[in-house]
């Protein structure tokens, strides 16, 4: 063996079989293991803001969300329990990009470890502003934006539904500009969450239901204060869009602020800019009708006095008349025009019968000159044969022994052919 340089101590390896020892007596249990982990932790890491993007979200019949959240390097398991589900500012989707506020939890049966997730937010607008521009084109597309599909509004609205949040200061907004245009209308208040993960359909099953009211409304207001585009967002949901389309009732929908317009203003058959502008477009301004009543009242008391004057001034002027101050008079004016018009009528019935007869012995000379019985008088006669009455003008047809009757101015004789000697034609 070489020797060591001064200071050194040289020592022999050994064999695996040479370092065996026995297992410690206090080696922990995986139950240990994983309380002691499950302690660290859920102590260290009870309450965290983590950011990331959410992917495979799932949700469950029983109304838990299942999702993960990813950044370039790593995936964290998380859950939102069905009671805290409706605290969330926004409702969660795959590809949006959150920060979550949570507790790390451990699940010992698996030994695994999850963010249990209470609050949820969106980073920025940009990933809701392309999913708001994705949805907008679908909807557009499918014709729910048109505004030949837009209803109009009933002039005098006697029930209506409002459905908003019944703690906000939209409600009171909406019915004290109510009050004091209209105060005749009926307003049924249909309550719903205005915000949140599952705002949406809420919102969506409360136009169910003021679609289905009995009596029923004439028209419905979905309103809500402004906030930020995750504040109103569950007014851009598809859910909720679909049903403001379907509404059997007109819909008017004032959301956020002037600046503020949403997918379900866009949708509604009227959009006002706030919700005291809502409650403006519905109402009509009671002290104007109430003015232009008393004006239409007027007009109508000062027509029936001009009406009633005028047939005042023509039953005076009747009175005033020929026929009921001397009415005799104006009997015998007419009895002198009837006889004036009676003889006339007869110089012109006597003229028009002498006109008459002139023409009618005008007619008969002319007759009485063509007629046939005049020729025959001058000594012209006409023969036929006997079974045919028409004069013969030929000798065509004739055979001797034919009988014929020949017609004089003084009678007739009966005679029978002879024999047909024909004319030679003239050279």
């Amino acid at each position: 063996m070489p020797r060591a340089p001064a200071g050194y101590r040289v020592a022999m390896a050994t064999t695996a079989s040479d370092d065996r020892r026995d297992p410690p007596a206090d080696a922990m249990s995986v139950s240990e293991i994983t309380r002691r982990v499950k302690e660290q932790l859920e102590t260290r890491f009870a309450d965290v803001w983590v950011a990331g993007e959410i992917t495979n979200l799932t949700r469950a019949s029983s109304g838990h969300i299942y999702l993960a959240l990813k950044d370039e390097t790593a995936l964290l398991r998380g859950v939102v329990w069905r009671s805290a589900v409706p605290l969330l500012a926004i409702e969660p989707a795959d590809g949006l990009a959150v920060v979550c506020h949570g507790r790390l939890e451990v699940y010992a049966p698996r030994g695994t470890y999850q963010l249990t997730i209470d609050r949820l937010h969106a980073i920025g607008t940009g990933a809701l502003e392309e999913r708001l521009r994705r949805l907008h084109a679908a909807l557009a597309g499918e014709g729910l934006f048109d505004p030949g599909r837009k209803r109009m509004l009933p002039p005098f609205p006697r029930r209506i539904a409002l459905i908003t949040s019944p703690t906000g200061a939209a409600i009171a907004d909406f019915l004290r500009t109510l009050q004091g245009r209209w105060p005749r209308a009926e307003v049924v208040v249909v309550p719903s969450r205005v915000q949140g993960a599952g705002a949406a359909e809420e919102l969506a099953a409360a136009l169910a239901t003021a679609g289905r009211l009995r009596p029923a409304v004439d028209v419905i207001a979905l309103v809500r204060g402004g906030g930020s585009l995750e504040d109103l967002w569950a007014f851009n949901e598809e859910v909720l869009v679909r049903a403001v389309a379907a509404s059997p009732i007109p819909v008017v929908a004032g959301v956020g602020h002037e600046i503020d317009v949403t997918l379900a203003d866009l949708v509604a058959d009227v959009r006002a800019l706030t919700p005291t502008d809502a409650a403006v477009r519905i109402a009509p301004d009671g002290r104007q009708v109430a003015a232009d009543l008393a004006s239409l009242a007027e007009r109508l008391r000062n027509g029936l006095a001009r009406r009633v004057r005028q047939a005042r001034d023509r039953v005076e002027s009747l009175g005033r008349s020929r026929m009921l101050v001397d009415p005799a008079r104006l009997i015998g004016d007419r009895r002198e025009v009837l006889g004036q018009h009676g003889r006339r009528l007869h110089r012109l019935t006597a003229a028009a019968l002498e006109r008459g007869r002139e023409r009618v012995a005008a007619a008969a000379a002319r007759l009485e000159a063509g007629s046939p019985l005049h020729l025959l008088a001058r000594g012209w006669s006409v023969t036929c044969r006997e079974s045919e009455p028409l004069a013969l003008r030929s000798i065509a047809g004739l055979e001797p022994g034919d009988p014929l009757v020949t017609r004089l101015a003084d009678g007739s004789v009966s005679s029978r052919v002879v024999s047909v000697t024909p004319i030679p034609p003239r050279t």
